[in-house]
């Protein structure tokens, strides 16, 4: 039988997230807002990835500051374009979304960018957040 976890990462919020990081790095590869992105989709995305696209957007400069503070000898803008989408969407969850678990948001950053970009980029991921759950959520252990 599946525990939570695992119901987490195949299921509805997984999917969510993977939509999320897709809106992102489509908005910041042609270089044009979200809401662009947005209106321009045949069909609305599930709310829940919509949420967390938007609120990326809306808390980018506190989202890039702890970033930025957390990724020592790595600049935003040098980070490879995926592993700055899913760590933007893995900030923002950590900072606005407290019921999901530290675990889960960590867990599922590194399996998105294991998915979308290179063999080193899950454990750089996995560091960053670690380091910004500390400072984002004391107490609530990765």
């Amino acid at each position: 039988m599946a525990g939570p976890e695992s119901t987490e990462r195949q299921g509805p919020r997984h999917e969510a997230r993977e939509r999320a990081l897709s809106l992102l790095y489509e908005s910041e590869i042609k270089g044009s807002p979200l809401e662009e992105v947005l209106e321009a989709l045949p069909v609305p995305p599930d709310p829940y990835a919509e949420r967390l696209a938007r609120g990326v957007v809306r808390h980018l400069a506190r989202i890039d500051e702890l970033l930025g503070a957390s990724a020592e000898g790595w600049e935003i803008a040098r980070m490879p374009a995926v592993d700055r989408s899913v760590l933007r969407l893995a900030v923002y969850e950590l900072l606005e979304e407290p019921s999901v678990p530290v675990a889960v948001t960590i867990d599922e950053a590194v399996r998105l960018v294991s998915d979308y970009s290179t063999d080193d980029s899950g454990r750089f991921v996995n560091g960053v957040l670690s380091t910004v759950a500390a400072r984002a959520r004391p107490g609530g252990a990765p």
